[in-house]
């Protein structure tokens, strides 16, 4: 396969998970978020979050071509790819149970869970690539940040 094909099919795949997501995201002035939720004064600004979830997506698509690019026929690989599609659909996940059930308890449950298969997928991945390990760490980072935004927010709004 052409490697800039992999490496756009890649990115597009990631951030058409991130576009999914964002369907359960609060448009400016709805309720519950914005009115109705208890956040702490370091809440970040809603204007952040787009640009980082795009850098962010972007990174992962790179990291994930790098990987594939190492053919999928190997045992290693495959439970990369397979970790990955867990954590990308966790990655979803967050925004339905947060957003979309309005639930800062489940949302922490789903970040939990998050967090490990993203540390599980830096493994994996670094077993094929250093590199597309290392591209992941802010990623890890940024929900790392984001789990402990999730977890208080949740303490906040019993």
């Amino acid at each position: 396969m052409n490697t800039i094909v992999l490496l756009i099919g890649c990115i597009a795949l990631c951030m058409l998970v991130g576009f999914a997501g964002s369907v359960f995201t609060p448009a400016p002035g709805s309720e519950w978020y914005y009115s109705l939720l208890n956040k702490p004064s370091w809440n970040p600004p809603s204007w952040l979050f787009p640009p980082v979830w795009t850098v962010l997506f972007i990174l992962m698509g790179v990291s994930l071509s790098m990987v594939v690019k190492e053919g999928v026929d190997t045992p290693i690989v495959t439970a990369a790819l397979i970790v990955f599609a867990v954590q990308l659909f966790l990655n979803f996940g967050w925004s339905a149970m947060f957003f979309g059930l309005q639930s800062p308890f489940w949302g922490y449950l789903e970040i939990a869970a998050l967090w490990i298969s993203i540390v599980l997928t830096i493994v994996l991945f670094g077993a094929v690539s250093k590199t597309a390990a290392f591209l992941l760490i802010p990623y890890l980072l940024w929900v790392s940040f984001a789990s402990y935004l999730t977890f208080t927010l949740w303490k906040l709004n019993p």
